[in-house]
């Protein structure tokens, strides 16, 4: 089962990550439990569905520099790639087949994305991505992605002919937006290992993923979330 780069949700980001900033650093602690929720509003009725955002719009709501404080930079965003990865020992992602091929998972059409790196700590990476179409298909598509990567405690991952050991946990989130997932991923490759957190939120038509150095994630996703969603 090959699955183009840019197909599972953020899995680019992470495999650049894990390829190139390979570190011991530890990872943050947390709690091993279902992490998707679904806000309710009191009166039980279903707020009004607004408009999915246009690209230009999404890219206004990234963060920046401003917003993380000293020690941040930009990267600059990479070209496209068209190397395939290979997915190995995992059932579930290999279930998505075709679709996750084709990019449809995460073919949303609106979509913007930036990438710092922290000059505080060796591998210290994160990255925001922020996706924009109706509820239902950014719930359906972004839920059915991360219950797939983390159906399988481990599986390896192949990219330019390096094997990665990639396992997976669930963990809690802060109690932000309609729907919220995330995960922390361990990279192990060539003897090291590489700790990343990915973090989503749903807050209506707009999907906030940020990605990266676990503790880096926890200090800014509230904040990503504020700024990708204000009126």
């Amino acid at each position: 089962m090959r699955l183009h780069t840019t197909t599972i949700l953020s899995l680019s980001v992470i495999a650049v990550l894990a390829l190139t900033g390979c570190s011991t650093d530890s990872a943050d602690s947390t709690d091993s439990a279902p992490s998707t929720t679904v806000s309710v509003r009191p009166d039980g009725e279903s707020a009004p569905a607004s408009d999915p955002l246009s690209s230009a719009a999404l890219a206004k709501r990234l963060l920046d520099e401003s917003d993380l404080g000293e020690g941040y930079t930009r990267v600059p965003q990479r070209s496209a790639q068209h190397d395939d990865v290979t997915v190995i020992g995992c059932p579930a992602l290999a279930m998505l087949g075709s679709e996750a091929a084709v990019g449809g998972s995460l073919d949303f059409p609106h979509k913007a994305k930036v990438s710092f790196t922290y000059a505080g700590g060796s591998g210290s990476e994160v990255a925001e991505e922020l996706y924009s179409d109706t509820e239902d298909k950014l719930s359906r598509s972004v839920g059915r992605i991360f219950e797939a990567m983390t159906s399988c405690p481990t599986y390896q991952v192949l990219t330019g002919g390096t094997p990665v050991t990639v396992t997976t946990q669930k963990v809690l989130v802060a109690q932000l937006g309609d729907e919220r997932w995330s995960q922390l991923l361990t990279f192990t490759a060539g003897g090291r290992s590489s700790f990343v957190k990915q973090t989503a939120v749903r807050t209506g038509t707009v999907v906030v993923v940020v990605s990266g150095s676990p503790g880096l994630v926890d200090a800014h996703v509230r904040k990503a979330v504020a700024k990708a969603t204000v009126d």
